[in-house]
């Protein structure tokens, strides 16, 4: 990131070390560089997440369309006994990209002497931002942040007391996003840092009516499509790029087939942009993919799971049955 940037970046609170595994802008750019030689083109949706993306999120979440963050909330406030007692005390507890912290709460509230908590995150601001109000709130529970690509397998931080297990926490169905291949990797790579013993909560969204689906990634107020376009101004600044954002529109369109959400950056006109020294050419109406959301029914997701070494142990739904939390072991 450049110098402008990283002046605005949190310093961590008292006591707290950062496990600083950021991304380097080289890293960006590699990928940004390699999305767009593709045909189709494509971006990767990880790099959705810096500070105002982050905080854009946020603001999907609280937006009348999008229910899955409300439903898997009702079922941790509902359900969040059910889960700490199935995990047993003394927890290390990993978080997959950990944003905000909100349903991180609920289950530390609930879990018996939990004794770390190790947020993985790419956007340095939020991780901060978050952990900065955790430490306050646990200050028996000892914060352990990593701002890192949590799909890129790490040695996980010890804590200084002796932990019973760890438990991977993945909620705000973010397993959605990758593409079944992928998914199963990412469930094999949890199996291998949770351990022998361990456990993974993950949060999925459930397949439901096609007018719901796609409302949640298409809200009246427009905030999705702004953390969509948002991706293109950091691109901007991070790499030098000239992307003209009002030439470019959000598009998010279910494909039952697959039982996914597939989100594109969509070209208004033919166009050339700069990025990274390089120019690239977008046609008019071309799309970029920049993110999947995969939708399950329960039996699709078990399948998963299986072919990552891992069982269902419980399911909790709302009482829609919209949304689920999974409880994984290993199989």
């Amino acid at each position: 990131m450049n110098a402008q940037f990283e002046l605005h970046t949190p310093v961590p609170p008292d006591g707290v070390h950062l496990y600083d595994l950021h991304p380097a802008v080289g890293d960006i750019a590699a990928d940004v560089r390699a999305g767009l030689a593709r045909t189709p083109k494509q971006l990767p949706s990880k790099y959705f997440y810096d500070a105002r993306g982050s905080a854009l999120f946020e603001e999907i979440c609280a937006q009348p369309e999008y229910t899955l963050t409300r439903n898997e909330l009702r079922i941790l406030r509902d359900r969040a006994g059910e889960i700490a007692e199935a995990l047993g005390p003394r927890v290390r507890l990993v978080e997959y990209g950990s944003g905000a912290g909100v349903k991180t709460r609920l289950l530390l509230d609930a879990l018996e002497d939990p004794v770390a908590y190790l947020p993985i995150e790419i956007s340095r601001e939020a991780l901060l931002a978050s952990v900065r109000e955790l430490a306050l709130r646990y200050p028996e529970v000892e914060m352990l942040p990593v701002c890192a690509d949590f799909t890129r397998p790490l040695v996980l931080p010890r804590p200084r007391r002796e932990f019973a297990r760890t438990a991977i926490f993945f909620p705000g169905s973010t397993l959605g996003n990758f593409e079944h291949r992928d998914a199963c990797r990412l469930l094999a790579q949890m199996r291998a840092e949770m351990g022998r013993d361990g456990a993974a909560i993950v949060g999925i969204d459930l397949v439901k009516e096609r007018s719901l689906i796609e409302a949640a990634y298409n809200d009246a107020a427009g905030v999705t499509a702004q953390f969509t376009l948002n991706l293109l101004a950091r691109i901007n600044r991070e790499l030098d790029a000239d992307f003209d954002l009002s030439r470019f529109r959000h598009r998010a369109v279910y494909n039952p087939m697959a039982m996914r959400v597939e989100t594109h950056i969509v070209s208004l006109a033919g166009q050339d942009v700069t990025v990274d020294g390089r120019r690239v050419h977008f046609a008019e109406g071309e799309p970029v993919l920049v993110e999947y959301s995969c939708k399950y029914t329960p039996d699709r997701f078990a399948a998963l799971a299986r072919r990552a070494g891992l069982e269902v142990a419980r399911l909790w739904t709302d009482a829609s049955a919209h949304f689920a939390i999974a409880l994984l072991q290993r199989a």
